[in-house]
């Protein structure tokens, strides 16, 4: 049994829906287990439509809802014959789900209407998909994963009841796929014990998947993306990119911490708790080897390069020159967790704690504000970090020439130096 997922570039127009059914035609063998993201620009969009709503423009909201609705159904036109009565029915009873409330005011906090409008997307998507796949001679079976997965209602960020989804799981999945090869599902989205819908923050949908494999003991994820493997480094920003044949879970952990944009850690444990593998593979040319990604040692690794712009270096200095100890770290990581701000790199000294973190002027702005009770605080911004994991000195030296070097910690695996 496999799980496959499917984000939102793989789905996002007539034509790679067709390539999805070749690739499941192809590739599919046995019981499988399907994860599907909203259609690319679909969750930005709805992301607007929860903005005009809570900021009281409803006509706006509705306007632009009705934008992402006759998109769906266009896709669901030229996509469909036999079955587009059907999927036509179901879509226009998730319409309605999100226009009821667009009707409404908002008397809730901003994530929870968030939930509420974004979760959409997903279901507009494997509605269409579903029927697609079927009337291709796909046989497969649709699910509504908020019957499934249940959330605590942590809005935009919520967190899996694992029992209580283990035993959904069991009751309601296990039975489909004895009778089904396919079941397709969302990811990202799940429902709380009020029938409330959640979503499950960043990364969520491939979340989502490591969460089905865990719970059905897959042979393994595969999950579809538009590159051709996990890379050393982003391609945009470094073109001689080269790419990770094979990798394990605790470098793959590694590599998302220090901000790479490969596979999030949380998608990772569920997966390293049953040994499970996961297989990174581009939708656009299947035939590609992609990654795989295990818990086997790994050969020598070229040099893996996280640049992250735009980040800001915070420094907080003690008044009377006392040494910054525990407790005013302390109170400044509280601080962070309440702000849900995640350092990229600190130091400390022995009078001043320094701090770099993306640059969003909000958080830094309120971060300062209460800081600022017990401490100095001064801001430094337009700064880059630059991680390299297996570095050697010439890399480093080629990447941070020309700048200058704020802050610079390093291990025997892994250098991190703050750029000016």
């Amino acid at each position: 049994m496999k799980v496959f997922k499917f984000g939102g570039a793989s789905v996002n127009s007539v034509e790679r829906i067709q390539n999805l059914a070749r690739i499941m035609q192809e590739k599919q063998e046995g019981k499988t287990m399907v994860i599907i993201s909203a259609m690319g620009k679909t969750t930005n969009a709805l992301e607007k439509v929860a903005e005009a709503f809570y900021t009281g423009k409803k006509e706006e909201a509705l306007g632009l809802f009705e934008q992402v609705k006759q998109q769906h159904l266009g896709i669901a036109k030229y996509l469909l014959v036999t079955h587009y009565l059907a999927c036509e029915a179901q879509l226009r009873d998730f319409f309605t789900e999100v226009e009821w409330l667009l009707h409404d005011e908002p008397v809730r906090g901003f994530d929870y209407y968030y939930d509420q409008v974004v979760c959409s997307g997903e279901l507009f998507s494997t509605a269409i998909i579903s029927a697609y796949l079927n009337e291709a001679g796909i046989r497969n079976q649709w699910m509504d994963v908020r019957d499934i997965f249940r959330t605590d209602d942590d809005f935009r960020d919520a967190d899996i009841d694992w029992d209580f989804t283990r035993q959904k799981v069991k009751e309601i999945v296990v039975p489909a796929l004895q009778e089904y090869n396919i079941v397709l599902t969302q990811g990202f989205i799940g429902a709380t014990d009020e029938n409330e819908s959640t979503t499950l923050g960043r990364e969520g949908s491939d979340y989502s998947a490591a969460v089905f494999a865990n719970m059905l003991d897959a042979e393994s994820l595969t999950i579809w993306k538009d590159v051709e493997s996990v890379m050393n480094a982003d391609p945009k920003q470094f073109p001689d990119a080269v790419p990770l044949p094979v990798l394990n879970y605790n470098e793959v952990i590694e590599m998302a911490y220090y901000g790479a944009q490969v596979i999030h850690p949380k998608t990772i444990k569920p997966l390293q708790n049953k040994g499970i593998p996961l297989y990174v593979k581009c939708f656009l040319d299947p035939s590609l080897p992609g990654t795989v990604i295990h818990d086997k040692p790994l050969p020598l690794l070229p040099p893996v390069i996280v640049l992250k712009e735009k980040q800001a270096l915070v420094e907080f200095s003690s008044r009377d020159f006392s040494f910054i100890g525990e407790q005013h770290v302390g109170q400044l990581y509280h601080l962070f967790e309440q702000l849900h701000i995640k350092p990229n790199l600190t130091q400390n000294g022995a009078i001043s704690f320094l701090c770099v973190i993306d640059d969003k002027p909000e958080k830094i702005e309120k971060l300062a504000s209460a800081a600022a009770l017990f401490l100095d605080v001064q801001v430094k911004k337009g700064l880059s970090v630059l991680t390299v994991r297996h570095y050697n000195r010439e890399i480093v030296e080629q990447l941070s020439g020309g700048r200058t070097v704020l802050l610079r910690q390093q291990t025997a695996e892994t250098v991190q130096i703050l750029l000016g």
